[in-house]
């Protein structure tokens, strides 16, 4: 049993939070699954709209997705999260990802 699977039988029994979903998304993004990433990584965002990794994962679920639009979205939420946080790393990743999608 993989950690997808780990995760999905977690999820069934009702532990639902923000880390199941960004480690679900995490795992269907490396499996190119990017549509069922980009589903588990909102719900990341919607428990906690505070988690910049987790916007950062949605941004590349969504922009592998070919849904750039959303992809910027995400990225800028992302980046205005992680600045609020303090979390440097995250938003300089973010803005790299963001300038590549606007050229």
């Amino acid at each position: 049993m993989g950690l997808a699977d780990n995760l999905e039988t977690m999820l069934a029994r009702g532990q639902d939070n923000a880390l199941v979903r960004y480690g679900l998304g995490n795992e269907y993004l490396k499996r190119k699954e990017f549509d069922k990433a980009a589903v588990h990584l909102r719900k990341a965002v919607e428990f906690d709209p505070h988690y910049s990794a987790a916007w950062k994962s949605l941004g590349k679920a969504l922009v592998a997705g070919a849904q750039q639009a959303e992809a910027v979205e995400a990225y800028e939420a992302g980046i205005r999260v992680a600045d609020e946080k303090g979390d440097v790393q995250a938003a300089n990743e973010m803005r790299v990802f963001l300038k590549r999608l606007q050229k």
